[in-house]
């Protein structure tokens, strides 16, 4: 049976600290729903009620598109060795660009990690636990660099070419404002 709480509590930060990914789901009223997986060191618990994530430049844009219609966010972390467990905080969620003025004290939260993109601003809600019985073991291995060694190899002009042709719109055509709030 699931349990439901008004804040993230300091055994359920030490579990989502445990965690080497996390999954964001987000959508407007109308828009598809879209489920994202999300690694690297790019999570941070603020406090009780407030979660930030830094988003690194990829194929899409559809959370940041969603959340400027519809701010609610589902972030969902899941034990694959240990004790089993799922943990949602489900919240209200600002994209905070590169020209808003909490960019630089976000930015401090994280390691660097290149074409950084935006970040998720979090007010948490509601946590709700459960069990996680059915979710198999897995072993951590490694994280991937990949994304990190092309972003850097692209550099800023390409990236801000990439954002302009790829990530303006999600794919129903929601626009992210990824050009006018970061680009100028």
């Amino acid at each position: 049976m699931g349990k439901q709480y008004s804040e993230i509590s300091e055994k359920h930060r030490g579990f989502i600290e445990q965690q080497k990914i996390f999954f964001v789901a987000s959508a407007t009223a109308d828009s598809r729903i879209n489920v994202s997986p999300k690694g690297m060191d790019s999570f941070k618990v603020v406090d009780k009620n407030r979660v930030v994530w830094l988003n690194a430049t990829g194929s899409g844009n559809e959370t940041s598109a969603h959340v400027q219609q519809q701010p609610r966010m589902t972030i969902m972390f899941m034990a694959v060795e240990g004790n089993p467990l799922i943990l949602r905080l489900y919240g209200r969620a600002k994209v905070i660009h590169k020209k808003d003025p909490q960019w630089d004290e976000l930015l401090s939260l994280f390691p660097s990690i290149p074409a950084t993109r935006q970040f998720f601003d979090v007010t948490i809600e509601m946590v709700q636990t459960s069990c996680g019985m059915a979710v198999p073991f897995y072993d951590y291995v490694e994280g991937r660099e990949q994304l990190n060694v092309h972003n850097a190899k692209q550099g800023d002009a390409k990236i801000n070419e990439y954002w302009q042709a790829k990530n303006q719109v999600s794919i129903d055509a929601i626009p992210s404002h990824i050009v006018s709030k970061n680009i100028g």
